[in-house]
């Protein structure tokens, strides 16, 4: 089926405004969290799983592992009123 174009296609629809700033500044972007090095012992599988998965999706293998730390620990938190 051959696609038909719009006459007005590249024609602007309603009132038009700029936006200035669209993105955030960079030091907003990445949120900064104090950081402690710690010494973990883990099973050999889980680390096998953590270091495919961050091949497979061109990350870091600790990275994936401290989110998923983060995200059970936020999870669970008790939340003070």
């Amino acid at each position: 089926m051959k696609k038909r174009k719009s006459k007005i296609e590249d024609q602007p629809i309603g009132e038009l405004r700029e936006i200035s700033d669209l993105l955030p500044p960079p030091e907003k972007l990445a949120a900064v969290e104090e950081t402690v090095k710690v010494t973990l012992t883990v099973d050999r599988g889980s680390l096998e799983f953590f270091k495919a998965m961050a091949d497979k999706l061109g990350g870091k293998y600790q990275r994936m592992m401290r989110e998923v730390l983060r995200g059970y620990a936020q999870r669970y938190a008790i939340r003070k009123s």
